[in-house]
């Protein structure tokens, strides 16, 4: 059982979801936190897309994931002394980087001169503080797998556009698409059986997901998620089967239409501190301050729903001191003015 649901024991062996569900209703303020090799180029986390770098030559980030100023104990307190209670962070993003000890790709930070399982400190990290652990884990987008899907099936963002197809990009025919959702099953039986208590997954790239989901069987995903884990709760943003635990729209409830007032499912909203997800220095790369995220708690709180909060660390995997000073801030705020 979690260590966060200490007291709860009746409540979590007569139903874990629910109790789990109960547990994130009150919990209503998380950390988010985007990290991986592109954090290294300070351009955000879709770079790769954006700047349309070679898989080759992507992949050569990893010789440079060093991790050095990661601290899962300091990230942890952080977010006690905000006033939050979970984490969640970027275990694989479209890069297809892991932050894990997995076996099923060598472009993982075990590999990297990081040497370090980034995944397994922070669920040690929240366990002894009491803190909910969510892994994002990107579903729908996947920029270096052999057998993702390409954009004419999945739309503009599937893949980044090269002049050619790179050699690493093997997929030729539906089923083809089964090597990947395998190779997520894979690693979705680590995470959920390496670390512990898992608060929820936390999937992305429904947009892409809904161009053809016949392909990718996610009922078998959510099955496998659950009964790995009963009281695991799923989200893939807006919603993708109608089977998800709670939504999380990006900055508004009204993101995506249709969700405001929805009595079926609780809500999250997720946003971030800079104008991306990932570590971004370009000139407008401008931090919002104590008094705007104050409000941002407040306005989410008002409206029935939580804050899941982004903040992208820098490229050796420390968190940017502005946001660390508006996150003490606002958290002193919250404990003296009631939050």
């Amino acid at each position: 059982m979690p260590s966060y649901l200490s007291g709860r024991e009746e409540e979590w062996r007569r139903d874990p979801r629910a109790a789990q569900l109960g547990w994130f209703k009150r919990a209503r303020y998380g950390l988010f936190l985007h990290y991986g090799v592109y954090s290294q180029l300070r351009r955000g986390e879709w770079v790769q897309f954006r700047e349309n770098i070679p898989v080759a030559a992507y992949e050569r980030l990893i010789d440079g994931f060093t991790a050095e100023r990661f601290d899962a104990n300091a990230i942890c307190d952080l977010a006690l002394a905000a006033g939050m209670h979970y984490v969640n962070l970027t275990t694989r993003h479209h890069d297809s980087f892991c932050l894990w000890d997995t076996a099923t790709t060598s472009f993982n930070s075990m590999q990297a001169p990081a040497k370090r399982d980034l995944v397994g400190e922070l669920a040690q990290a929240c366990a002894a503080r009491g803190l909910g652990l969510f892994l994002y884990y990107s579903h729908g987008r996947d920029w270096r797998h052999p057998y993702f899907p390409p954009n004419e099936l999945l739309g503009k963002t599937a893949r980044p556009t090269y002049e050619q197809s790179p050699p690493e990009y093997l997929w030729a025919n539906n089923e083809d698409t089964e090597h990947y959702v395998a190779y997520c099953h894979a690693q979705l039986t680590e995470l959920l059986t390496h670390y512990g208590p898992v608060a929820g997954i936390w999937m992305d790239g429904v947009g892409t997901y809904r161009q053809k989901p016949e392909l990718f069987h996610l009922e078998d995903t959510y099955a496998l998620i659950r009964r790995l884990q009963p009281g695991c709760l799923i989200a893939y943003k807006n919603g993708a089967i109608d089977d998800e635990d709670f939504y999380s729209p990006e900055h508004s409830l009204d993101w995506g239409g249709g969700l405001r007032g929805d009595p079926r499912r609780f809500a999250e909203i997720n946003t971030s501190m800079h104008k991306l997800w990932g570590n971004y220095q370009g000139e407008d790369a401008a931090h919002k301050g104590p008094d705007e995220i104050e409000q941002m708690v407040r306005r989410a709180w008002s409206q029935g729903a939580n804050l899941l909060l982004n903040t992208g660390p820098l490229g050796d995997g420390s968190l940017h001191p502005e946001d660390e000073n508006t996150l003490r801030e606002v958290g002193r705020r919250l404990r003296e003015n009631g939050g």
